[in-house]
């Protein structure tokens, strides 16, 4: 198993207690561009994808909800990972 399959393993298993930085690393594994975010938030878009994704940093760890929602689009949208 590579580093990056073990990461969305990880991530799908258990989206609680995600450092913040594994979860934009996901983001972008996918295909989603850093758009910017002020202080402790980081967004992301794709194209093709109607929803945005924010990421906020909590004490180095992404809130549970936001890493969900990040789930819930690359399943909803079919989405594979980026070489």
């Amino acid at each position: 198993m590579t580093k990056k399959e073990k990461l969305i393993d990880r991530i799908r298993n258990n989206p609680k207690g995600v450092r913040f930085e594994d979860a934009c690393k996901l983001a972008m594994l996918y295909g989603f561009e850093e758009k910017g975010g002020k202080g402790s938030h980081r967004v992301f878009a794709k194209k093709g994808v109607k929803e945005i994704i924010s990421f906020q940093n909590v004490a180095g760890e992404a809130k549970p909800y936001q890493v969900r929602q990040l789930l819930m689009i690359i399943e909803r949208y079919g989405l594979k990972e980026v070489e």
